[in-house]
């Protein structure tokens, strides 16, 4: 009667598959080469009377010991490819008898240049076809397992009664490429290679065959490449003893009957209703939701980067810890950008409350929260857009510069807490209200050198700039002749709020969470000139923006000598007298202009005015 075999089946581990996706993330990108990859068949553990199945897991790629597939003991290893496509529509449109056909060539050429005598293992080797869509997390994929037909005769069926020690030690060796398929002679086993040195002359041989197969007198169909080998090397009579290792050993006495035509190729895996076709791998409801977005978070970044940016350094991006002081407008569109960025620390500082014109122009506030704490409620906000991001909101009023101390020992604590804040954070955004309350973080922020990032709204302007440090670049107050002073009290309604058009903020906000990962992008960081450029492109210093005549300007200065909050002496003042110095400046802003020089340089300023005035009689005023 004609032998016949078990058809070979296929299990993918999800882990298989949320390896792959990172795979095709960080490494494959748009390649659709085939990938070597390693299953294992575990001659152990098939169910009685079922067929053997090829395993694939995480480990699997490029990882020769195969996790925990091997520590399963008794397995056999087998290579294989996989060749992910890029659309469904690649992957459907995809030839499929004549990409099998191709495999079986590349098979039959291993078994006549002797590559697959020297590694065995390879008679068994498969294919993966697959198309990821790593939005949804569904993974089409379709296995074929090449088979080379030869048409043998089963002459004789017998059981193995016993089995000689010399096999038993060989079937439970550790290599794994060669244990799956030997020669016996003389009840010894030897490696498939001593097939090269037998004479030419020689018909039949007795070999050995590691079986995973547990159906009756059926064995798998990873015999009949074993077979159609021995045929192409001349062998017309073969006895095979089948080795399982849970189930009865029997041998077959075998006879090879040339049928004259070419090898059939076969070996596309058929679906459990017997049909040919692919199987689909749905994780989405296996996944937590929460890793589920991180992971759709990253996708959009490292599709960017593999795309467009090869060369942008995310990871830099990721870990930044970012300090928001303000909660409003600026705040709530800066954080979103930095969150859309892959940006996972962020913090909320401000000492307001949501009011009831908030939710309309600040993205993380509802009608709802009207009344709460808008830094914790921002920071509430963002987790529930992104759970894995670490926000927090901190309450907080920043003392500031010309407004008098009122009560000593809470400005104190929160002039302590912000300072700790800005040494913990990497970035500072100053987005507050005031021009006031942005003095101290810029003086402890250079002090302790960190990336600062200015924003600042008019009614239908804008400026986004990046603060120097020590001496580079200027800050948001080098431009200043004066010290910044109470510009808060008898504020008139207009006065009292941001007067601006809608879509200045989120303008201004988006520019600055750019210029932040521009910056983190260059190798000097906030410390990189202003004619700098990074992948990203141009690194400016300050950008002016007009909504009058939408126009952007981009321009520079350097840091001023006499400023009032980065010159030498007021960084100078802080580091040795801490809350003393912030005191003074709180009370006195003439204090500021005196310790920075700002004082002798207004004195300066106007006795030249006085001067030119005395040069000048009434007639040459009015030359």
């Amino acid at each position: 009667m004609d032998l016949t075999f078990s058809p070979i089946q296929s299990f993918a581990d999800a882990s298989f598959f949320q390896k792959l996706s990172k795979l095709k993330l960080d490494s494959f990108k748009l390649d659709e080469t085939a990938k070597k990859i390693t299953g294992v068949v575990n001659i152990a553990s098939t169910p009685q009377g079922e067929n053997p199945a090829v395993t694939v897991e995480d480990s699997s790629f490029g990882d020769e010991s195969c996790g925990s597939l091997y520590s399963q003991g008794a397995v056999l290893v087998i290579p294989g490819h996989i060749t992910n496509f890029n659309t469904i529509e690649d992957f459907k449109r995809l030839d499929k008898a004549q990409f099998l056909k191709k495999a079986g060539s590349r098979l039959q050429e291993l078994m006549e240049n002797g590559d697959a005598i020297e590694d065995p293992s390879l008679l068994s080797s498969f294919e993966i076809i697959c198309f990821a869509d790593l939005k949804k997390f569904k993974f089409f994929y379709w296995f074929a397992f090449p088979s080379i037909s030869s048409h043998w005769i089963v002459k004789s069926t017998s059981v193995i009664q016993e089995v000689s020690e010399s096999v038993r030690d060989w079937v439970k060796s550790s290599d794994y490429a060669q244990r799956g398929h030997f020669i016996i002679k003389d009840g010894t086993a030897q490696a498939l290679e001593q097939l090269i040195s037998l004479p030419e002359s020689t018909t039949s041989i007795h070999v050995g065959f590691v079986d995973s197969c547990l159906i009756p007198n059926k064995p798998s169909k990873h015999l009949q490449n074993f077979l159609s080998l021995l045929s192409l090397r001349g062998f017309k009579r073969v006895t095979v003893d089948i080795y399982r290792i849970s189930g009865s050993s029997f041998t077959l006495e075998l006879e090879h009957e040339d049928n004259g035509g070419s090898s059939k190729i076969t070996g596309w895996e058929r679906t459990n209703q017997g049909k040919l076709g692919p199987k689909l791998a749905d994780l989405s409801a296996l996944i937590d939701p929460v890793k589920l977005a991180e992971q759709s978070v990253d996708l959009n970044l490292k599709l960017m980067k593999w795309r467009v940016a090869p060369e942008i350094d995310l990871e830099v991006v990721k870990n930044v810890k970012v300090l928001l002081l303000g909660s409003g407008t600026l705040g709530s569109y800066v954080a979103r950008s930095l969150l859309g960025w892959g940006v996972r620390t962020i913090t909320f500082v401000d000492n307001g409350k949501v009011s009831f014109s908030n939710p309309v122009r600040q993205p993380l506030f509802n009608f709802e929260d009207v009344g709460k704490s808008k830094a914790d409620t921002a920071a509430t906000a963002l987790q529930r857009i992104f759970p894995n991001v670490n926000s927090k909101g901190i309450d907080l009023e920043i003392p500031m510069a010309g407004h008098p101390v009122t009560n000593e020992q809470k400005q104190k604590a929160d002039m302590e807490t912000l300072d700790k804040l800005i040494e913990d954070h990497d970035a500072i955004f100053l987005l507050t209200d005031s021009r006031e309350t942005r003095w101290l973080p810029t003086v402890i922020a250079n002090v302790k050198e960190k990336t600062v990032i200015n924003c600042a709204l008019g009614f239908d302007s804008y400026l986004v700039m990046r603060h120097g440090v020590c001496g580079g670049l200027g800050c948001y107050f080098c431009n200043d002749v004066v010290a910044p002073t109470d510009s808060l009290t008898d504020r008139t309604l207009d006065q009292m709020c941001t007067v601006t058009r809608p879509g200045v903020a989120p303008m201004a906000a988006a520019l600055g969470a750019e210029l932040l990962v521009s910056i983190l992008q260059h190798p000097d960081k906030h410390r990189a000139g202003s004619d700098a450029t990074t992948i990203l492109g141009e690194l400016p210093h300050q950008l002016r923006g007009f909504l009058s005549s939408f126009q952007t300007m981009k321009l520079h200065a350097p840091a001023y000598e006499f400023c009032s909050a980065c010159s030498k002496p007021v960084l100078d003042a802080y580091r040795d007298l801490g809350w003393d110095f912030v005191s003074s400046a709180l009370n006195d802003s003439n204090y500021i202009e005196e310790l920075s020089g700002l004082a002798e340089v207004q004195k300066q300023a106007e006795k030249a005015v006085l001067e030119m005035a005395t040069d000048l009689s009434d007639d040459e005023w009015f030359i």
